[in-house]
């Protein structure tokens, strides 16, 4: 094969590879969602609220930037189901706000205004979530996997997480055989985790079953957090 067809092969696969992204908030849209609240605003900008920097406020004007100041909205669960795929989403938080995305529903990387922060844990932007008992009482039963650095950028900032996710492997008669993992993940371009293995769900998921595919689900409900470019794309095994 020629030097030329080769570019030409090269040029064909990353148009491919482009074209299997899913876009999960198109503009105005978000009928990728199970029962997504109309509350929701959508906005062309976003901005930390003055004073009260734990709030933000949105521009006037209408956009693709998902919006959501109110902390009672329900989650956003993805209606398709997900095997192995990668996930790129922007985001802004406010001071001091949490968010977090869920693979299939139950494995959360954090979304949280860690900016500055020193002592990582799981509970910080990028982490893994740690586990946790909700009886007797609110009890963390570990630290989840902190990112390798702090990537953090300020609040009021808009930001980029990208992960690749590997779903767990079972055999004929439903035994887990492999672990998840998570072969890759970025905040705002640089690598916090490297094929980390996900022995368990996190948070309280952790004795839910666990399964091959399932839907993607965007935590909206612990503050004030905007949204824009989320979109997925399944890999090939």
């Amino acid at each position: 094969m020629n030097s030329i067809a080769i570019a030409l092969g090269m040029m064909t696969l990353i148009c491919n590879a482009e074209t299997d992204w899913v876009e999960l908030i198109p503009e105005g849209k978000l009928d990728a969602f199970k029962k997504a609240s109309p509350k929701f605003v959508w906005t062309d900008k976003v901005s930390l609220d003055g004073a009260k920097q734990n709030k933000l406020v949105a521009g006037k004007d209408k956009g693709a930037i998902l919006f959501n100041n109110n902390e009672g909205l329900p989650d956003l669960v993805t209606k398709e189901s997900w095997g192995d795929h990668e996930i790129h989403l922007e985001f802004l938080v406010a001071k001091g706000s949490n968010s977090g995305l869920k693979m299939h529903t139950l494995y959360e990387v954090q979304i949280f205004d860690s900016f500055g922060k020193t002592n990582l844990t799981g509970s910080d932007c990028g982490g893994v979530y740690p586990r946790w008992e909700l009886k007797p009482a609110f009890t963390y039963i570990d630290k989840g996997i902190p990112p390798s650095k702090n990537a953090c950028k300020p609040a009021g900032e808009w930001q980029t997480l990208d992960i690749t996710f590997i779903a767990p492997r079972f055999d004929e008669a439903g035994n887990k055989v492999k672990n998840a993992r998570l072969p890759k993940v970025l905040l705002n371009g640089e690598l916090i985790h490297d094929n980390v293995e996900l022995l368990t769900p996190t948070g309280n998921n952790f004795k839910l079953k666990e399964k091959t595919k399932a839907p993607i689900l965007i935590q909206v409900d612990h503050g004030p957090v905007a949204f824009k470019n989320i979109k997925v794309r399944e890999l090939q095994k």
